[in-house]
């Protein structure tokens, strides 16, 4: 089916100074990978978000799968983690040996909360996983305290809120780990794929590179000519007497290149499409239907933009937006335990009714930086008509 407004895959279209970075990248990159483009990409990244440390990858999933190696899960240790989000947030924690407690969230925000995650907290807990999703920031002063207090591992999911901030801190610098995606459908891209690691720990960061890298490493002695024995050394990288095997998670120079100047722009974008989302919202009040979660502030970048349906007529809705007026609505993030793959591997019971009481009712709209003025209108225009259309 083709859709005059599609849910798109794709977030944003690419300046012109962008798209002249890449090409000079790509005429002047050497190497490749692991060079000076990311080396500056990092060190921007550092600074724009206040932040310790920070490992450019070739996505988000690749920076959750080295934050779990990091955790160092052993037998029974759980990870608490809401069961509304996307795949990729939970499983690499599997991979490497933590048992699953879903938390619930809450119901206005949709994520976790520390009163949602303390319910979960036993002695097999180990850390806990934050998703800011949808692009609003979670409460991390109060998760922050709770761990505090439980001496617990803290790991944010910012995958779909760069930019977030709580009283000028910003998201994925709270934790132990900051997760970041720079993922096609994100506010901030690079070319499909990308991601971030960021850590505050200084152990955790001389880990990373070789973690990230395939062991690569300088020799501990002074070598009498540079091929020799090898251009590099290969080790293990070592956590607590443990030894981590490593992995190849690195992003390209391109990518970097493309990353340095999203970064000046990424501060606009959020609050353009901010901006848009409360207009939406406030232009649908009287439409008790449907309930938005309005935030006029940078805790929120509205990456999606969702909606609860307050009535039984979420799917009826759904129907017309796409066969009357061509606007492709969707449902997201099924509740996990729900899917067969997390049900085969004996995380299929949770206690989350806000949760799937959300999940049941929800609808995102499209809401994609490039969708032109006159689309955006007609979207609006489209879902006030299809709302009166229902109340008869």
């Amino acid at each position: 089916m083709i859709f005059k407004i599609p849910f798109s895959g794709r977030s944003h279209h690419y300046t012109f100074d962008e798209k002249n970075a890449v090409l000079e990248a790509m005429d002047i990159a050497d190497p490749l990978t692991q060079g000076k483009y990311r080396n500056k990409f990092e060190k921007k990244f550092c600074d724009y978000f206040k932040s310790e440390y920070s490992f450019a990858v070739n996505n988000a999933t690749a920076a959750l799968e080295m934050a779990a190696q990091l955790c160092q899960f052993k037998k029974n240790h759980e990870l608490i983690a809401p069961s509304h989000t996307f795949t990729a947030s939970v499983y690499p924690f599997i991979k490497k040996g933590a048992k699953i407690i879903w938390a619930d969230i809450d119901g206005d925000s949709h994520i976790v909360t520390a009163e949602t995650i303390e319910k979960c907290i036993n002695p097999n807990t180990r850390a806990i996983l934050v998703v800011h999703l949808y692009g609003y920031m979670a409460n991390m002063e109060e998760i922050m305290e709770l761990a505090k207090k439980y001496n617990l591992i803290v790991i944010e999911d910012v995958a779909q809120a760069i930019g977030t901030e709580i009283n000028g801190k910003y998201s994925g610098t709270f934790g132990d780990f900051g997760i970041f995606s720079f993922h096609s459908h994100k506010n901030m891209t690079t070319l499909g794929e990308g991601g971030m690691l960021s850590v505050k720990d200084e152990l955790y960061a001389k880990i990373i590179p070789m973690l990230r890298h395939n062991g690569h490493c300088d020799f501990d002695f002074d070598k009498p000519n540079y091929w020799t024995p090898a251009m590099s050394n290969v080790d293990l990288p070592e956590l607590n007497g443990e030894y981590l095997i490593p992995n190849n998670y690195c992003l390209g120079e391109i990518e970097c290149a493309l990353g340095i100047k999203m970064l000046d722009r990424v501060d606009a974008m959020n609050d353009e499409k901010r901006s848009r989302a409360i207009k939406f919202i406030d232009r649908l009040k009287d439409n008790f239907e449907l309930k938005f979660h309005r935030v006029n502030n940078r805790r929120h970048n509205y990456h999606l933009l969702v909606a609860q349906m307050m009535n039984d007529q979420r799917d009826i809705f759904i129907h017309k937006m796409a066969n009357e007026k061509s606007i492709q609505c969707i449902v997201q993030y099924y509740p996990l335990n729900r899917y067969a793959f997390y049900k085969k591997l004996g995380f299929g019971n949770a206690k989350c009714p806000i949760t799937d009481e959300y999940f049941d009712y929800m609808v995102s709209f499209p809401f994609h930086h490039w969708l032109s003025n006159e689309d955006y209108e007609y979207m609006l225009k489209s879902t006030i008509e299809v709302l009166e259309e229902l109340k008869k």
